[in-house]
């Protein structure tokens, strides 16, 4: 099972590996934020957990055009629901330097993994529909 995963990984899409890194973009952010103030998360950050286990879904279901789904649905929860219930603005406005870096990259590489992850989509069907 995994040299099948493998395979089809290493034909995915770069568009889906981009995504992929946005992920891992965002979760260096959650790793900035959690330096600069530890007790924010009260223990290990779960976003980070939430963004793993997504990137890995992405990376088993590699190979069907919607695999790149779990990573825009995580990102846009992220930063949309972090907007929305108020979350993310404090972060920009708190005095820690850390913090504020720390969400800003986490930002930007999620909002960057949801836009590759539409695009991959997008591709994909396409690719699916001309077979």
């Amino acid at each position: 099972m995994t040299n099948t995963i493998a395979a089809r990984f290493s034909s995915t899409p770069k568009s889906t590996k981009l995504s992929l890194s946005g992920l891992a973009v965002g979760v260096v952010g959650l790793i900035v934020q959690w330096i600069a103030d530890p007790d924010k998360f009260g223990g290990f950050p779960p976003g980070i957990l939430f963004i793993a286990g997504c990137a890995a879904l992405v990376v088993v279901a590699s190979g069907r055009w919607w695999a790149p789904v779990f990573s825009a649905l995580i990102s846009l929860w992220i930063v949309l629901g972090g907007l929305a219930a108020g979350k993310m603005m404090p972060n920009f406005r708190s005095g820690d330097v850390g913090t504020v870096a720390g969400t800003a990259v986490m930002s930007l590489g999620l909002a960057f993994a949801a836009v590759t992850a539409v695009v991959a989509m997008v591709a994909g069907r396409r690719d699916a529909a001309a077979r």
